[in-house]
């Protein structure tokens, strides 16, 4: 059960504007063979949804302050995931697992009101892939 608190709070954290690495909590949880591998990439995939829903309703909320020195983004990252959107789509959020780009994707996702169920899909799809093929490979 730490296991699975620990890699649901990590992979949430990893989701967010901390710097953090689920991936190498999930392949050490893995490697333990404790937990079962479905049990592991549904945790670690929950967590780090809701982390990106974090940043959604962040995104929506926040903007405005984005020239602040605690604002988490920078404006370039911003910049690059707006024109993402543009050039992509909603799609993009496919890759919102992605490091650097994905977390500026969700907020910005948020702050140009993508609607909810849709984000969600996405980024639930994206994140889930990419632990599915961690629990493969390992």
């Amino acid at each position: 059960m730490t296991t699975l608190l620990s890699l649901f709070f990590g992979a949430f954290l990893a989701a967010t504007i901390l710097p953090f690495s689920s991936e190498i909590m999930l392949i050490a949880a893995l490697k333990s063979g404790e937990i079962s591998i479905p049990a592991l990439v549904f945790v670690a995939t929950l967590g780090n949804v809701l982390g990106a829903l974090v940043n959604w309703v962040l995104g929506g909320y926040l903007l405005h302050w984005r020239d602040k020195k605690w604002f988490p983004f920078s404006s370039a990252q911003i910049e690059k995931a707006s024109n993402r959107f543009q050039k992509y789509g909603i799609w993009s959020l496919l890759f919102a697992w992605v490091p650097l780009i994905g977390d500026p994707l969700t907020f910005v996702a948020g702050a140009l009101s993508v609607r909810l169920v849709p984000f969600l899909i996405l980024v639930t799809i994206g994140k889930a892939a990419r632990y599915v093929f961690i629990g493969w490979a390992v």
